[in-house]
């Protein structure tokens, strides 16, 4: 067995080998040579020797085994005990331990400070230890070159806060390049509404992206035999383009779909770890609200964003999401209002087409909006914009280019679906 460096020199010879490097220029080569070392570790050697030369040692000191305290073994035993009761609940999405968050928290929380070993040892010998089962491998490479390149986007439906009683939707927007996710939303029904607007706060903040990645969902997809649509020959899929494909497609920006749920791993994971950590720290604070369950839902993504290193690109995603854009490894594009629309609600909207009456007037379910200029028989389109904190629509007439008929309303007169808004 190849003896260890401190039983074969002592700490003053290591120090002169150093110290010839450093004021010499000893070669690095001759250096490992003579210390009969790896490259890392003369390089650890020579980090630990600049930060105290003086007080530089090799000498060996091997520590005593510290048994964790009784008190700290109780709050380990509370902890599993918290998360078996939601492992044993049916309708809460948790079917395992996790280890780690359970470390993370008591020593965030309680400053207990105990290696995952220690805990995972702790939860077999006290019976709170499911065996994982092996799962199928999917390729996790990074497919894409650019931040930007292409957004994974999906929703995931669960009871986040189980104190609730309520599930939420949570829509997410993930970049494939960095694994950074730039949107993440509680909302309680899934609309085109909603998603329109996950669309514009992605856009705002950093910009057009090249392409979507999403599933066949009816709000992303119209698919024959599966979605209705009430005209006179049936439309074959994307014959029909739904309100979110709409707005992207005023944007300049592709669409992916995804060909099966395995497809999109990518993001199922990151959902996976936001919905474990949301849960479990919902439940710990007694959280009953979507204002609440969304205030931790945004320290888990600064959390996963900042301070987890990603198994896949082995990089913390924000550095790495900003590292590109600052090599201009970028595929986001300025966001800018193009002619004919001077409003950002022009373009995040909702929108409908519709023929002009004998009357000069277009109408929307029971709404009836004048229009000027416009020939009987014409189509125009009405772009509808949602105030959500007024509860009010502007629905706007468009014809050739220039608006032609204007109108506020309240929501509910509106007479749109739960699908829609």
């Amino acid at each position: 067995m190849k003896k260890q460096l401190h039983q074969r020199v002592d700490t003053d010879y290591v120090k002169h080998i150093l110290g010839k490097h450093l004021s010499q220029g000893f070669p690095v080569e001759e250096c490992i040579r003579s210390l009969k070392v790896s490259r890392s570790r003369f390089y650890e050697l020579l980090s630990l020797y600049r930060a105290n030369p003086e007080g530089f040692s090799i000498e060996y000191k091997r520590e005593s085994k510290r048994r964790i305290s009784v008190d700290i073994q109780r709050v380990i035993i509370d902890e599993l005990k918290k998360d078996k009761e939601l492992i044993d609940d049916i309708d809460i999405p948790i079917n395992r331990y996790n280890y780690s968050y359970l470390r993370e928290r008591i020593s965030e929380e309680k400053g207990i400070e105990v290696s995952l070993p220690t805990i995972i040892k702790i939860a077999k010998e006290n019976g709170f230890y499911i065996e994982r089962r092996r799962q199928k491998v999917h390729d996790r490479e990074v497919i894409t070159s650019y931040v930007g390149e292409l957004i994974q986007h999906d929703t995931s439906h669960h009871l986040f806060a189980p104190l609730s009683n309520t599930k939420w939707y949570l829509i997410t927007s993930i970049d494939d390049y960095s694994r950074a996710i730039l949107y993440a939303k509680l909302v309680e029904r899934e609309t085109s509404w909603a998603q329109i607007m996950a669309i514009k706060e992605l856009v705002l903040k950093n910009g057009l992206p090249l392409r979507y990645y999403v599933d066949n969902h009816s709000i992303f997809r119209f698919v024959r035999g599966r979605d209705i649509v009430w005209v006179e020959k049936k439309k074959t899929t994307d014959e029909v383009v739904p309100q979110w494909r709409q707005v992207l497609m005023d944007l300049n920006i592709d669409v992916t779909y995804a060909l099966s749920p395995q497809a999109k791993g990518k993001i199922e994971r990151p959902f996976r770890w936001l919905q474990d950590h949301m849960i479990r720290t919902c439940v710990r604070k007694e959280v009953t609200g979507i204002k609440e369950a969304q205030d931790i839902l945004d320290e888990e993504v600064e959390r996963y964003n900042y301070k987890l290193i990603h198994t896949t690109t082995r990089e913390v995603p924000m550095i790495r999401f900003k590292r590109a854009k600052e090599e201009n490894k970028t595929m986001f594009r300025e966001f800018r209002i193009r002619h004919p629309y001077t409003e950002m609600k022009d373009i995040f909207c909702l929108r409908y087409n519709r023929v002009v009456n004998g009357y000069r007037r277009v109408k929307f379910n029971n709404i009836e909006i004048g229009v000027s200029g416009v020939p009987v028989g014409e189509r125009v389109e009405i772009r509808i914009s949602i105030d959500e904190g007024r509860r009010t629509g502007e629905m706007k007439v468009w014809y050739r280019m220039k608006v032609v008929g204007k109108k506020e309303v309240k929501v509910e007169d509106l007479g749109m679906s739960t699908f829609e808004v």
